[in-house]
């Protein structure tokens, strides 16, 4: 993104501020049980690759059972997580555009859940909706015919008034998806293409972790792959990084640093819905919950043994918390073929728009005594239709975060859109390819498009700040 994506942070306010160092609140923050993990003591885990049960000529089968477990999140000590397959991040399912994808969900909790693959373009019957849930001891087949570009998608769970806590503890896992024209790029694969999951959480003393509904200022303890403050050691060759903002609220400005004051821009290759038309250099990855990025570091034009910090600019938290995310080992040159061409995907055209609507997000303010968001002034209810879209037209959307001090996100469901503005200006480079996800900072206003010519039925649209979609921030569109 460009410096006016920086500038932008600044609209934060409120909860969500830049980061200063030490004071009280640092102190007061400090005395959990996280704040003994050594930042950068531990190595950097890559989510397993779930193996198909099952594969035929035309689709592969896969078998998730959803069940509590206890793992090593802070070293030394055990917490209880939610899972698939016990695995905390969740496995990797590996797609393929064009070859289907059949997944068998079996809720061995006590509560229901909802599994939704958040980006994916599915029928309503495998969307994962939010009041379509799965019921304790049952199970589910979700099928997924991925009939869409080649993108970095995950699953999580979606069952209303529950899927913040779920989420938050754990039920999510990731979903790549390739496609034949990214193979041909020659961008980095294999060992040297790592997804960056990124979530955050409240421990207690006895490393538990501490939920509590909309609690942007405690979640301080920074995981990447469901390892706190990691580190990795690189070859110095080029890499590629799917990050993943899967935390409940916190969003993230991240930039690479050395500890001095150069700056060490990266190559942005793709966003939510797959790769850009061209690669976009940015100093700053700006992500809020929900969002996905794909970017390349050439770790060649850093001498051996340099140690590069992935830095995080934006709070709440202390800096010494919340200020770092994960650091870099740089080792020695190794061969390299792989490149990130000037052209990488052709986006389509965009169609002309025939209906325009306009959203307004807000939330009752922190200090107010009251804990429920909206969109356009209603709280979510299941037997409202709220935006009734005809099949296969194209829609222009505006979106406003009326809050004073919060920042929302917006999220649609079944359709990438496309945002033709942010506050009356192009949309920044890094921004111009296939969104599900946009940052509204407060005050902000985005323009995008979108066109219905896939599936029909009713879908949801929400904050994917999910706390405050748990609180109410969403609503329902009818496709016919």
């Amino acid at each position: 993104m460009t410096t006016g994506a920086v500038g932008a942070v600044g609209a934060a306010g409120g909860l969500f501020t830049t980061l200063t160092a030490g004071g009280p609140a640092a102190a007061a923050v400090a005395a959990t049980a996280a704040a003994a993990v050594e930042p950068f003591a531990v190595p950097l885990t890559v989510p397993p690759v779930l193996a198909p049960s099952r594969r035929t000529r035309h689709a592969d089968y896969y078998d998730i059972t959803t069940r509590r477990a206890s793992t090593e999140i802070l070293p030394g000590a055990r917490t209880d997580v939610l899972t698939y397959n016990g695995s905390f991040t969740g496995p990797t399912i590996r797609a393929r555009t064009g070859r289907r994808t059949v997944v068998r969900h079996v809720n061995a909790l006590d509560m229901p859940t909802s599994v939704h693959l958040h980006g994916g373009n599915n029928p309503v019957e495998h969307d994962g909706g939010m009041m379509d849930t799965i019921a304790p001891g049952r199970r589910r087949t979700y099928v997924y015919e991925n009939r869409q570009p080649g993108a970095t998608l995950w699953m999580h769970d979606h069952a209303h008034h529950m899927e913040s806590e779920h989420v938050y503890r754990g039920l999510s896992g990731l979903y790549l998806l390739s496609d034949p024209g990214e193979d041909r790029l020659g961008l980095p694969s294999g060992k040297y293409d790592i997804p960056l999951v990124l979530r955050d959480a409240d421990f207690d003393d006895a490393a538990a972790m501490v939920y509590t509904m909309d609690d942007a200022q405690n979640r301080t303890t920074i995981l990447v792959n469901g390892r706190p403050w990691p580190y990795l050691r690189v070859e110095a060759r080029k890499y590629r990084f799917r990050l993943v903002n899967s935390c409940n609220l916190r969003i993230f400005v991240l930039a690479l640093s050395d500890g001095s004051a150069t700056q060490h821009p990266v190559r942005q290759i793709g966003t939510d819905g797959g790769l850009l038309a061209a690669p976009a250099e940015t100093p700053v990855l700006v992500l809020s919950p929900g969002e996905r990025i794909d970017f390349v570091v050439d770790f060649s034009k850093y001498a051996p043994g340099t140690r590069l910090t992935l830095a995080n600019m934006l709070g709440p938290g202390p800096t010494e918390l919340v200020g770092q995310v994960m650091r870099f080992d740089v080792g020695e040159r190794t061969p390299d073929r792989s490149r990130v061409p000037d052209t990488l995907a052709t986006l389509p055209a965009l169609p002309k728009p025939t209906v325009e609507r306009a959203f307004e997000l807000n939330m009752d303010e922190p200090g107010t005594g009251g804990h429920q968001a909206y969109i356009n002034g209603k709280t979510f209810d299941p037997d409202r239709i709220d935006t009734h879209v005809e099949w296969g037209s194209t829609e222009v959307w505006t979106v406003t975060n009326k809050s004073a001090t919060v920042p929302h996100n917006f999220h649609t469901h079944l359709v990438q859109f496309r945002i033709l503005e942010r506050d009356g200006q192009p949309p920044y480079p890094a921004e111009t390819g296939r969104k599900d996800t946009v940052l509204l900072f407060p005050g902000q206003t985005a323009k995008l498009q979108l066109t219905f010519d896939t599936h029909r039925g009713v879908y949801p649209y929400h904050c994917h700040m999910i706390d405050h979609s748990a609180m109410g921030m969403m609503a329902q569109m009818r496709i016919s």
